[in-house]
């Protein structure tokens, strides 16, 4: 069984976003910097996946045109196998990623990249519903978000979340080690 590492959304993007905080950031990088050097210890492809959306003007970081729709600063350098640029939620969807890892005798996938309960579940569950193994790996970013009644969601609430509704059902939810750990035992 072939494994790959999916880093989605790691991008400058999210720097120029007002809930962005360095401290919730410095973890998550090191943690996906691990993950990354890991994967590239071990001859596992890893690939970029980048999202682009909304107005194509530069005051909006989601947009090309606002040259933030590039590697987040801090993020390990690496050569990506592949890169895509979606617009959707999921990784899967309009970017030929699914034919790409059909292509590669890809059938484990390692998710990391950031938001958590976002484009990294939703790609996780699509992932899972196609036939993948996945590996949701804690090597992934969110921020606290503000709920209807006005409160705070806490990020750790939210990655909390995430796990358990991932775990068993859609993914196996692992540390960095023993994500790695499961694809060294999977290669060929």
């Amino acid at each position: 069984m072939n494994t790959c590492l999916l880093v989605i959304d790691a991008q400058e993007s999210f720097r120029h976003r007002p809930y962005f905080t360095a401290e919730r950031a410095t973890p998550y990088l090191a943690a996906q910097n691990a993950l990354i050097q890991g994967c590239a210890a071990e001859g596992i492809p890893i690939v970029r996946v980048l999202h682009s959306d909304g107005p194509e003007q530069a005051d909006n970081p989601f947009a090309r045109s606002s040259g933030f729709v590039r590697p987040l600063e801090g993020l390990v350098a690496f050569e990506p196998a592949a890169e895509f640029v979606k617009t959707r939620h999921s990784a899967l969807v309009g970017t030929g990623l699914d034919v790409w890892l059909t292509r590669h005798g890809v059938r484990r996938l390692i998710v990391s990249g950031i938001r958590t309960e976002q484009c990294c579940e939703t790609t996780t569950r699509h992932a899972s519903d196609l036939g993948w193994e996945v590996d949701f790996a804690a090597a992934t970013l969110t921020f606290d978000m503000q709920q209807a009644d006005g409160t705070i969601l806490p990020a750790d609430a939210i990655v909390q979340r995430t796990a358990t509704v991932l775990q068993g059902r859609f993914a196996t939810v692992c540390s960095v080690d023993q994500a790695l750990g499961r694809a060294a035992r999977q290669r060929p």
